[in-house]
This record gives C-alpha cells, sequence and structure tokens, in this order.
C-alpha cells in the first residue's frame, strides 16, 4: 500500500512539474518588444532601451562581447555609452542614431534582425537627449 501511495504521489509531483514548465515560457520575441510603448520623457535604460538591444541587437550575434561588430558592443549600459557612440545629451554626434535612422550608412538593425519601429527609434533619442542615464 506504501508502494502504490509513494507511487501515486511521485507521478502527481512529475506531471505538475511537467505543466508548470511548460507554462513557464518567458521567451520575449520581436512582436512583443514591438508592442512596448517608450514614453516621451524620463525614459528608463534598464526598463526601455536595454531589452531592445537586447531582442536586436546582441541576440543576433552583432552587437555583443563575443562579435564585437562594428567594435562595439550594446550589451550593458557600459559597453553602449562610449564617445561616439552613444554620446550622452547629443543625439546629432552619436553614431548609434545616424545607424538606427540609417544617415549615411545601412539602416541598423537589418530586416532580418526585425528594424526598430518608429517609437523605439525616438525612444532610444529621447534617453540621449536626456544624458543617456543608466537607470
Amino acid at each position: 500500500m506504501n508502494k502504490n501511495i509513494l507511487y501515486n504521489f511521485l507521478l502527481v509531483v512529475v506531471f505538475a512539474s511537467t505543466v508548470l514548465f511548460i507554462s513557464c515560457d518567458d521567451t520575449i520575441t520581436n512582436n512583443d518588444i514591438d508592442k512596448v510603448v517608450i514614453p516621451s520623457e524620463n525614459v528608463s535604460y534598464a526598463k526601455y532601451i536595454q531589452p531592445v538591444f537586447n531582442l536586436k541587437c546582441t541576440s543576433s550575434g552583432c552587437h555583443n562581447e563575443e562579435s564585437m561588430a562594428g567594435g562595439y558592443s550594446l550589451t550593458s549600459w557600459t559597453s553602449a555609452v562610449i564617445p561616439g557612440i552613444v554620446d550622452p545629451g547629443s543625439v546629432e554626434t552619436s553614431r548609434l542614431v545616424w545607424r538606427i535612422e540609417g544617415q549615411g550608412y545601412p539602416i541598423m538593425p537589418p530586416p532580418t534582425r526585425g528594424y526598430l519601429t518608429p517609437n523605439q527609434v525616438n525612444g532610444i533619442k529621447t534617453w540621449i537627449k536626456e544624458g543617456a542615464k543608466n537607470n
């Protein structure tokens, strides 16, 4: 009798664990990130900018610590805010803005990675205008 109770208990635990594991898919897609509305002021790097960089720039194997496409990484605030790439307070001199708007360069990210939405472009520009804070 004890073996049957133990067997049934283990069966329930395995079943419940499997259901829980399958239902916990936390994969964020381009569609998910594109639905996030970045505010027109007080843009949080952690809440709005880094998630865009993570999905559209670093996970694609381009601007991460390993490949360093173009000589830079967007995996963290420290690696993104370097002179010339992101100049805090200056959208005009930030090469990141030139690339995401296609100013004299091919637009980034490329279509295979999903272009940035106008809201994402404006959000990144606002974040830079506000000083590119690590907030």
